[in-house]
């Protein structure tokens, strides 16, 4: 596992973040154009309250047929969220990934992004391992 820490992980890395009134669309625009799964959401200090990510377009928004023109973030995004500060070592992130079934992790320091851990940019090939455990334990969940 390496030991990296979050903020050696998150160097030089562009934080993409909108605000809370920033609608669906265009927060999946921003997020193509900048290649990333997933987009923090800020508040006017530039403190965290929300990521947004790619699998909320499927399943709170294609899913539920709402109009991403009209949708803004703060429907859709998840609030309560988990996250690292940059002195943390990457095995850490991967952890939390790992227990809480999610692929992001926003690097915070004092309340503000200051990167994202995804689990594909965090290891890159050795990440296949890790999201087939992941798809395995989706399977297992809607089994039971």
């Amino acid at each position: 596992m390496p030991n990296r820490t979050l903020r050696q992980v998150v160097e030089g890395q562009a934080v993409i973040t909108a605000s809370a009134d920033t609608s669906v669309r265009d927060a999946a625009i921003t997020m193509a154009r900048h290649k990333v799964g997933a987009i923090m959401v800020v508040d006017h200090n530039g403190r965290l309250t929300g990521l947004f990510t790619e699998r909320d377009v499927l399943n709170r928004i294609v899913a539920k047929r709402l109009d991403p023109d009209t949708t803004p973030l703060s429907e859709v995004m998840t609030s309560q969220l988990q996250t690292a500060s940059p002195d943390k070592p990457l095995a850490h992130a991967l952890h939390m990934m790992f227990e809480g079934g999610f692929r992001h992790v926003p690097v915070v320091d004092g309340g503000r992004p200051v990167g994202m851990v995804s689990a594909r940019n965090a290891l890159g090939l050795e990440i296949c391992a890790f999201e087939k455990e992941l798809q395995e334990r989706d399977h297992i969940a809607e089994i039971l």
